[in-house]
């Protein structure tokens, strides 16, 4: 893969999360991989900024206080414009466990969310991270 130059952005990444160095893990990785990172550290900031950059991608953690990223990832779904935006879900909480927690709430919803586009436990494996993303990204744009 060729490296862009500095004023250029293969995407934008929004990172949602509340521990600050999972934070910058996350916008090290994309950023020296050529993407553009923006970081928030709620559920509720998280939103608003998707709001206002509409970026490419949204790694998202569960657990957060607050706004969590369960009632964020809820929020995005049922946005009409921010609904097609690929989302990792990123948390220490089990696949299995995240999966039990939507199909609780999907009882309750009149249309129901889907699952998130890929979903990794913390810690991620760098190189992991970045593939899925780099395959989210490619699928949204065809």
């Amino acid at each position: 893969m060729t490296s862009p130059g500095p004023d250029s952005s293969m995407g934008t990444i929004l990172i949602v999360d509340d521990a600050m160095d999972m934070r910058v893990f996350i916008s090290a990785l994309f950023k020296t991989s050529g993407y553009s990172a923006v970081s928030c550290r709620d559920g509720s900031a998280g939103l608003a900024k998707a709001r206002e950059i509409n970026p490419d991608l949204i790694v998202l953690d569960v657990m957060m206080p607050g706004t969590g990223g369960a009632l964020m990832y809820k929020s995005l779904k049922s946005d009409r414009r921010l609904k097609h935006i690929p989302v990792i879900m990123l948390s220490a909480v089990g696949q299995r466990s995240f999966q039990h927690y939507l199909k609780m709430l999907n009882l309750k919803l009149a249309e129901p969310l889907p699952d998130p586009d890929a979903y990794l436990e913390k810690p991620p494996e760098a190189q992991h991270l970045l593939d899925t993303a780099v395959r989210l990204m490619a699928l949204r744009k065809r």
